[in-house]
């Protein structure tokens, strides 16, 4: 159905795409999100011993995500940021894309506090394990600025507390504006506006893939093609394959926009006056 400003305009319309826009999904590892899951993936991490999870190691863990993030960091030729409260990450990374235009991959950590669910360990004057309790302080968080082949500049935002809760943070225009390119289709874009396009009706079919069954494959692709690299700062592989430590996704927000293309001409002047 055409909606009512696409009819009042129609004469001055060039084109129009529907797109899916903004995309956060949750990564989490269902088995860790309950007190006996916890324990029990933690029996798998240190060969069936119940010994350890207690505050000091939880602790020691979660410093050593800090401790592994900055030589991989300096390795790989990845700036890190801490950032105030506050900062507008997004326009930090994006501002750092347009000085980098050459870079592909991890390009950039910024490093911030907060809020995460966090076990507590609490045991018994012999050290046994009485309880384990849920709490969400804030903590440190990493978040990896990502330019993703497909799906251009992503955010991969992980706690570095165990059970190492994520958000994947995806941009349905940058997808379309990489698969543009690969097809072809020229294009000038203005943040998430795609301001002239060579081929209009191409460009909405690129669009609407992402509101087609398919897509929920791509999206689990490109989740998975990076987040085990940032979850290696705290588990190694051998860790990971070991303690059976596998994500899993959920669609926390999702966000849809319609978009008209107008007709860049005199003729636009000419009705504007009329």
């Amino acid at each position: 159905m055409t909606d009512e400003l696409s009819c009042h305009y129609t004469d001055l319309l060039g084109g129009s795409y529907a797109c899916v826009d903004r995309i956060v999904s949750n990564a989490f590892n269902p088995v860790c999100h309950s007190a006996g899951g916890f324990r029990t993936w933690w029996r798998r991490l240190w060969n069936g011993s119940d010994e350890q999870p207690d505050g000091a190691h939880l602790m020691r863990m979660a410093g050593g995500f800090s401790r592994r993030m900055h030589p991989f960091a300096k390795t790989h030729g990845v700036p890190v940021t801490d950032c105030e409260r506050g900062e507008r990450k997004h326009e930090i990374a994006e501002e750092y894309l347009a000085t980098h235009p050459m870079v592909q991959g991890l390009f950039l950590v910024l490093v911030s506090r907060a809020v995460a669910p966090v076990w507590k360990v609490h045991c018994s004057k012999k050290m046994h394990i009485r309880e384990l309790v849920q709490q969400k302080p804030y903590v440190k968080h990493y978040s990896f600025r990502i330019l993703d082949r497909e799906w251009g500049h992503i955010t991969i935002m992980t706690s570095g507390h165990p059970p190492f809760g994520a958000q994947i943070i995806l941009y349905g225009h940058e997808y379309v504006a990489c698969q543009a390119q690969q097809n072809g289709i020229k294009f000038t874009k203005d943040g998430n506006c795609f301001t002239e396009i060579s081929y209009s009706a191409g460009l909405a079919r690129v669009a609407n893939t992402l509101s087609a069954k398919p897509a929920i494959g791509r999206l689990k692709q490109v989740c998975e093609r990076w987040i085990y690299t940032c979850l290696s700062l705290a588990l190694d592989s051998e860790e990971q394959a070991a303690s059976d430590f596998r994500y899993q996704y959920s669609i926390y927000r999702g966000e849809y926009s319609h978009n008209l293309l107008f007709e860049w001409a005199d003729k636009c002047s000419r009705s504007f006056k009329d």
